[in-house]
């Protein structure tokens, strides 16, 4: 297995006593290929664990209590006004969604009113009945520091040139199409667009859709079905779980990232065949992304590609957040190992994130391209894509590739390394726990626990600061998370505000338990409820209690 420039990358096989497949690359990286996933500490955990535990038992409690009108507050009952409505959740899901979720719903969903660029305006909204609903108050909060936003390459923008081209394209073309590709919608510039994308991945060919999710999801299914393994990593984003599931295929999942556990399901598909048949799979997928986007991790992309062709399997290769945001040229994860396009057989992306666009694509052989054309659902029964955001995608490829004449396209790319390089750097030096690879802009700080998500976002928001915050199911059930989105667009000042309040909130995620805040919090509760249930019918002791409280 060589790369374009003719250095060898596998350099040697080993077979440990399981017969597994290791893979030792020699001379592959300019430097070591450094990811951190730290384990979390067993108080933490534990304390996680305990957290859950019990939300989940006085959150029965209080349901009990409120179903024989003992408990009086109302924060977690479903509205008046939506009784009427079928159960939209399972029990357990109406009971998780009105005990946790909407405790700190106010952490997501925020209305954005300025391009989601380096900064950006959110309209200020309250909430008068616990999160349920939210009332804007015409306010406009100005200038948030955007951590969130997939802007890697900072062309979310009005102004400049991808701009312009798309405001002439509008003059030229019109907004919509109003046809699908197969019928009356195939517009020169949707043409001109495939081919830049076949040219920029270094692939025979190329097809866009209009919509990154479903590009995933109505895919899969075209290219794989009964008979046929898939393998997927267990990390892969739900579009690429759902294009599975829709396939019909077998479905055997591996460990993130772990190549051992990739060709133990490789060997025993070839050895065992198809349940009750063993007759030999018709296909065996593998199914990665480039960057997972709640890791930041990046895929071991040579080990799998060895693995791919010792097996005699087909490789689809997800780099909706890597291409673009990875690789000297900026042409993804295949780009920043240096391998041939050619290895990888299905090569999926979008332009959504990097290219500050929208839609997806896929890129790889002739004959697989014109295959997909007739029997993708997304080629056939999908409207064309409109042709400003066409032309978006055209400009910005144009910039990266330096086909423009200047070298913002490279500036661009060298400053998103360059930022990603500083924030993750300085996070470290700080002390915090922050997973994925060095090279990757997505940076995932670890909060562990579920109170955590919506304290960390609402601090951060209050000093201008706007970020993602996940926990469970979206992530691991002891691993909440703030993920950080760095974007060639921010400045070294810019990141240097976002650290140091992060630096401030630094509790949030090393001490689990702020002792004297924990009882004086206690404290305060525990007075306003005995309080409450003494006086609950003098409005006058009521309202004082809240104020002093």
């Amino acid at each position: 297995l060589a790369n374009p420039y003719g250095h060898v990358v596998c350099t040697l096989f080993i077979l440990d006593w399981f017969g597994l497949l290791f893979i030792n690359f020699i001379g592959l990286y300019k430097k070591p290929f450094v990811e951190s996933f730290e384990e979390t500490p067993l108080l933490v955990a534990v304390l996680t664990y305990m957290g859950y535990g019990i939300l989940t038992i006085f959150g029965y409690l209080r349901d009990f209590l409120r179903h024989w009108g003992i408990e009086r507050c109302h924060v977690a009952r479903e509205r008046e006004e939506q009784k009427d409505f079928v159960p939209l959740y399972q029990d357990f899901e109406n009971f998780y969604t009105r005990n946790l979720y909407m405790r700190i719903r106010d952490n997501w969903n925020r209305p954005i009113c300025s391009v989601p660029g380096a900064k950006m305006d959110l309209v200020e909204r309250v909430s008068h009945d616990y999160n349920w609903t939210f009332k804007h108050t015409g306010k406009v909060v100005k200038d948030v520091i955007n951590m969130g936003s997939y802007n890697y390459l900072g062309f979310a923008e009005n102004t400049g040139a991808c701009a312009d081209a798309a405001v002439e394209a509008t003059h030229k073309y019109g907004v919509g199409v109003g046809s699908t590709r197969c019928e009356m919608g195939n517009l020169d510039i949707h043409e001109e667009m495939e081919q830049l994308v076949a040219r920029f991945l270094g692939v025979e060919s190329s097809m866009a859709f209009g919509m990154g999710f479903a590009t995933n999801s109505m895919n899969i299914p075209a290219l794989t079905g009964k008979g046929c393994l898939i393998l997927s990593d267990e990390l892969n984003h739900a579009s690429l779980v759902l294009g599975a599931r829709l396939s019909g295929s077998t479905i055997r999942v591996f460990k993130h990232n772990n190549m051992q556990s990739l060709e133990k399901l490789l060997r025993d598909a070839i050895v065992h065949g198809q349940p009750r048949t063993h007759r030999p799979w018709k296909k065996i997928l593998i199914v990665v992304e480039g960057i997972y986007s709640m890791e930041g991790s990046i895929v071991r992309l040579p080990e799998i590609i060895a693995l791919k062709k010792r097996y005699k399997a087909y490789l689809y290769l997800d780099e909706a957040h890597s291409i673009g945001a990875l690789g000297p040229n900026g042409r993804g994860v295949v780009d920043y190992f240096g391998l041939d396009p050619k290895d990888v057989d299905i090569m999926m992306g979008t332009f959504t994130k990097s290219f500050g666009a929208a839609g997806g694509y896929i890129g790889g052989k002739k004959e697989l391209i014109d295959y997909l054309r007739r029997h993708s659902h997304s080629a056939l029964y999908a409207t064309s894509m409109s042709s400003p955001v066409v032309q978006q995608i055209i400009t910005s490829m144009r910039i990266i590739m330096g086909e423009d004449g200047t070298t913002l396209g490279a500036d661009r790319l060298r400053q998103l390394s360059e930022n990603t390089t500083y924030f993750r750097r300085k996070l470290h030096e700080m002390g915090f726990i922050i997973y994925g690879n060095d090279d990757s802009p997505v940076v995932p700080l670890m909060l562990y626990m579920p109170a955590k998500i919506g304290a960390f976002g609402r601090e951060m928001l209050k000093r201008n600061i706007g970020t993602v915050v996940v926990g469970f199911p979206a992530t691991p059930i002891i691993e909440s998370r703030a993920r950080f989105c760095v974007s060639a667009a921010h400045t070294r000042e810019m990141l240097d505000t976002v650290s140091h309040p992060t630096s401030c909130l630094k509790q949030c995620q090393k001490n689990p338990l702020n002792y004297p805040y924990l009882f004086q919090i206690i404290q305060i509760r525990i007075r306003v409820k005995v309080l409450k249930a003494l006086f609950y019918h003098n409005p006058q002791i009521h309202l004082y209690v809240w104020k002093q409280n």
